[in-house]
C-alpha cells in the first residue's frame, strides 16, 4: 500500500497579493484597497493545497529557503496536512516569491524573484521514497533550472516504470520549452498546460490541433485548461470541453494550479477522466472567487455543493 495518494513536485513559492489595483501610485504615494494575502503558490504548491483541503493524502517535493518565507510555507503545508518531509531548505538562495497586484477584473500582473525553487534537485536515489504513492504531479517546467536539466524527465520515467499515474503542467514556456517536452511527455499520463501556454509552443489555435501534437509527442491525455471556457479534453480517441462555472472573479491566480489538483484529487478518489475534469474545474471556480491560490476553497463536500448549484458559462 503506497504510503501517499498523491505526491506534488516543483514549483513553489510565497505569493503577495493585493486587490483591487487600478493603478501604482506615482512617486512615494499611497493607494488604499480592500485585501492582501500572502499564501503558498506556484505550479504545485496550488495543486498540493487544493488536493489536500479535498480530502486526499499529499506529500510534495520542494526547495525554499533558510529563511521566513520557507517558514511560512512549511507551517501552512503542516496546517492543511501536508507531508513536509521531503521538503529542502537552501542556505544559498531566498524561498522565490512574487508580488500580485491585482486588477479589478481579475487579471494578475506579476513581478517575480527568482529563487530556491532553481534550486530543487532530486537524485536518482530518491526517486523510490518519492514515488511510495498512487499519483505523482509535476509542476513548474519552465522555472526550475536544476530540475530542468534532466532530473524531471528521469523521475518521470522512474514513477511510469514504478506503475504510478503522472500528470504535468509546466509555467513560462519559452523557445526551449518544447524540447524539453520531449523526454517528459513519453512518461506522463495528463499532460494539463493553459491553452494560452499551449498554443504558443506549437503555434496553432485550433485545440485539437494544438493537444494532437502533444499526443504524438507522447502524453496520454492532453488537458487544456481554457479559462473561461472551461477545459478541453482529448484522449486521442475521444474529445470534450467541460464548461467554467459562472462566478464573481476577485482573483484568477492559481486557477490552473488549482484545477491540477482537483483533478488529481479526483482520479485519487476513484472518479474517470470526464468526473476528475469537473472536480477540477468546480475547485478553480471557487479560487477565482478569492485571493490566492487555495482561497475559497474548504473541503470536497463545498465544492461539490458549489458545483450542484452553480450555473455554467457556454
Amino acid at each position: 500500500m503506497p504510503k501517499f495518494d498523491a505526491v506534488f513536485v516543483g514549483l513553489t513559492i510565497v505569493d503577495i497579493a493585493g486587490r483591487p489595483v487600478d493603478e501604482i501610485p506615482e512617486g512615494g504615494n499611497v493607494a488604499f484597497i480592500e485585501e492582501i494575502r500572502m499564501n503558498p503558490a506556484g505550479t504545485a504548491a496550488g495543486s498540493v493545497m487544493n488536493a489536500a483541503k479535498l480530502g486526499v493524502k499529499t506529500s510534495t517535493v520542494a526547495c525554499v529557503g533558510n529563511d521566513t518565507m520557507g517558514d511560512f510555507i512549511i507551517d501552512e503545508y503542516i496546517r492543511l496536512g501536508i507531508d513536509v518531509s521531503m521538503i529542502q531548505r537552501s542556505d544559498h538562495s531566498r524561498t522565490s516569491a512574487t508580488i500580485l497586484p491585482i486588477r479589478p477584473n481579475g487579471e494578475r500582473p506579476a513581478l517575480h524573484s527568482r529563487g530556491a525553487s532553481d534550486n530543487l534537485f532530486v537524485s536518482n536515489g530518491q526517486f523510490t521514497e518519492i514515488c511510495d504513492a498512487r499519483f505523482l504531479h509535476l509542476g513548474g517546467t519552465g522555472l526550475m533550472s536544476a530540475m530542468d536539466a534532466g532530473p524531471s524527465a528521469a523521475l518521470l520515467s522512474h514513477a511510469k516504470a514504478s506503475g504510478l499515474t503522472v500528470g504535468f503542467d509546466l509555467i513560462a514556456p519559452n523557445e526551449n520549452t518544447m524540447n524539453l517536452l520531449v523526454d517528459l511527455l513519453p512518461n506522463v499520463d495528463y499532460f494539463m498546460p493553459s491553452m494560452e501556454e499551449a498554443a504558443y509552443l506549437t503555434g496553432q489555435e485550433d485545440p485539437a490541433a494544438i493537444s494532437e501534437i502533444f499526443l504524438e509527442m507522447g502524453a496520454t491525455v492532453c488537458i487544456l485548461k481554457w479559462g473561461e471556457r472551461g477545459s478541453y479534453i482529448h484522449t486521442g480517441e475521444n474529445q470534450f470541453r467541460v464548461p467554467a462555472f459562472k462566478v464573481k472573479v476577485s482573483d484568477t491566480t492559481g486557477c490552473g494550479d488549482s484545477y491540477c489538483g482537483g483533478f488529481i484529487a479526483g482520479l485519487a478518489l476513484g472518479r474517470d477522466l470526464r468526473a476528475a475534469c469537473e472536480l477540477g474545474t468546480a475547485t478553480s471556480g471557487l479560487v477565482a472567487t478569492g485571493l490566492g491560490s487555495d482561497a475559497g476553497v474548504v473541503d470536497l463536500e463545498q465544492v461539490e455543493a458549489f458545483a450542484s448549484k452553480t450555473e455554467r458559462l457556454p
